[in-house]
């Protein structure tokens, strides 16, 4: 009876059919970025605010003050150098009383300079003045100052929601379907973003911002599956590293979304809503036929074959209706299934191990760099458009050498541009920045690479919840990179490079111990997996066993001679 990837064979690995679907999953991507980007425009840090004082906002309104007359009755002056207004302090004085009368005309009259050191502050107490022309969701709920980690909490709360999406979604689409998982995440990720955008208070916020990082993995992992399982081995590669460009796509877009929008209201929604437009894609995805053969819905898996091959214009042979179904009996998947036997232990551990890697040192380089002084808008995009020659070197290379080889060499150029960096001086800039982005296109490459060849390892009964629980990781990972960026660069601000850079040159040996999976066929049972490995192994031992005696006896002799 013939296998899935035969019949898939016969209706074409890659034709009309799978061209439409999958660019309209690859819009997935672009959605996706704007979630996992959106806080650097929705939460930018304002240059200029201070503390309100009410009753002196009483008084300047009385008297038609400026904004900088009624700064100076309400912030102290910081710095001996360059004086600054502080932006955390206030004068803890009741102006207009009998001790310090004041006058619209002349306000500071009553003191000087020495006097004014002498007042008593405190810290700002009615919130904050801001002179910036776009709001943020830091200016919406005043997180500067003591508050300031706030902000880091509405990322970390998406981060979360991600490592939980990636288990319960991944779970989900694994038994219930790929298609009805996809579909119900980008609703949620839909209705949880416009209920950001009017979010009464912040923790409510933090809650939403949450689910939308579990329903937004759910869309990002699912539809990535969906591409990779309805075309043949030769065409992963392609999808696998396209559907990421869309994701940089995305990253690229957002700066002019939100160039155009002034109110952090305003991008929420732009970035949430169309997600909405993915529920019609009820009516123009198919579900997985390789998952429906799993869970032994043949009937349902060859229409869908049958829709393929006549959208392609082929006919399937009457003898495909005979295809391979499983004969393992259908289960659920769990997770002791992604360690119970040796081969899937050894993937699941090193490709945890990856993703988790790829997060920390991506992020970190990313903040490292940071944005240099110009348009945040501009120089946004320019690091976006950074991360294009990546894909494109992937594509190029990973059909003619493997996928393992330049998976472990685009860690070993990270972590050896990580190391060194952090011993180049500080007066050649110039340098010390060309390396890092090396580094930066090096952890882009192992970053893109994970992801296909994560599908590529596991089974069709466990490949998203597997690919999912893995790609947890990768958000644990995220929630830890600014704490040991920060952290670290404290006691010595070139010792997180020294981290990075172990950490990527262990990552690339250990991807070398992952079997090779170029021109496979996608495993379908938890045996197939393990006999990844043993292939070639067993290549090898025929290979010996085939031998002639003579080149032995010369091996031996040239042994002997040396």
């Amino acid at each position: 009876m013939p296998s899935f990837d035969e019949v898939l064979t016969e209706a074409g690995e890659f034709g009309n059919y799978q061209k439409r679907v999958f660019v309209l999953l690859c819009l997935t991507g672009i959605t996706f970025a704007f979630s996992f980007v959106g806080i650097v425009f929705l939460g930018q840090i304002p240059e200029n605010y201070w503390c309100r004082s009410t009753e002196v906002a009483e008084l300047s309104k009385s008297c038609g003050w400026s904004h900088n007359e009624e700064r100076n009755l309400t912030v102290p002056w910081e710095g001996k150098e360059s004086p600054v207004p502080s932006q955390c302090h206030m004068y803890d004085v009741k102006w207009n009383s009998t001790a310090h009368p004041l006058s619209c005309d002349n306000p500071l009259s009553l003191l000087t300079n020495q006097s004014r050191e002498l007042l008593p502050i405190t810290p700002c107490q009615g919130g904050w003045v801001y002179e910036e022309e776009r709001s943020t969701i830091i200016s919406q709920y005043d997180l500067v100052c003591s508050d300031a980690w706030k902000l880091d909490l509405t990322q970390a709360a998406l981060n979360l929601g991600f490592l939980m999406g990636a288990g319960t979604l991944g779970y989900s689409a694994d038994r219930y379907g790929r298609k009805i998982t996809y579909l119900v995440s980008s609703f949620g990720v839909g209705l949880s973003g416009i209920v950001v955008a009017f979010a009464p208070n912040f923790y409510v916020l933090v809650f939403f911002r949450f689910l939308q990082g579990i329903f937004g993995k759910g869309t990002w992992m699912t539809c990535y599956v969906i591409v990779t399982e309805i075309v043949g081995s030769r065409q992963r590669r392609i999808v696998g590293i396209v559907v990421q460009m869309f994701f940089t796509l995305g990253v690229m877009i957002i700066p002019g979304i939100a160039y155009l929008i002034p109110t952090w209201q305003g991008i929420q929604l732009a970035i949430s809503l169309p997600n909405f437009l993915f529920l019609i894609y009820y009516w123009l995805i198919p579900e997985s036929p390789r998952w429906l053969l799993i869970r032994k819905e043949k009937e349902k898996a060859l229409k869908i074959m049958s829709d393929i091959a006549c959208h392609n214009g082929k006919d399937l042979n009457p003898n495909y209706t005979q295809i391979t179904v499983s004969d393992e009996e259908v289960s659920n998947p769990a997770c002791l299934d992604l360690v119970r036997t040796p081969q899937m232990r050894k993937c699941t551990i090193i490709l945890m191990y990856a993703w988790f890697t790829s997060a920390i040192i991506y992020q970190g380089l990313v903040m490292r760099l940071g944005i240099v002084s110009g348009s945040l808008y501009t120089n946004f995009f320019i690091s976006a458009v950074v991360e294009l020659p990546g894909a494109m070197i992937i594509l190029l290379c990973i059909d003619r050498i493997g996928r393992r080889l330049p998976f472990a060499l685009s860690n070993a150029v990270a972590g050896v541009a990580c190391l060194i960096t952090a011993v180049i001086p500080e007066d050649i800039l110039w340098l010390k920045i060309t390396v890092a982005t090396l580094g930066r296109l090096g952890i882009t490459m192992a970053f893109e690479i994970v992801y296909f060849i994560n599908t590529e390892l596991y089974p069709t009964s466990l490949r998203n919840f597997g690919v999912s629980l893995c790609s947890g990781l990768c958000d644990l990972g995220g929630i830890i990179a600014p704490f040991l960026l920060f952290r670290l660069a404290t006691i010595w601000v070139e010792l997180p490079l020294i981290i990075f850079g172990i950490l990527a040159l262990v990552c690339g040996g250990l991807v070398m111990l992952l079997p090779e999976t170029m021109g496979v066929p996608l495993p379908e049972t938890i045996e197939e997996v393990e006999n990844l490995g043993r292939k070639k192994n067993n290549e090898k031992v025929t290979e010996e066993k085939n031998r002639p005696i003579y080149d032995c006896q010369l091996d031996s002799l040239k042994k002997v001679t040396l």
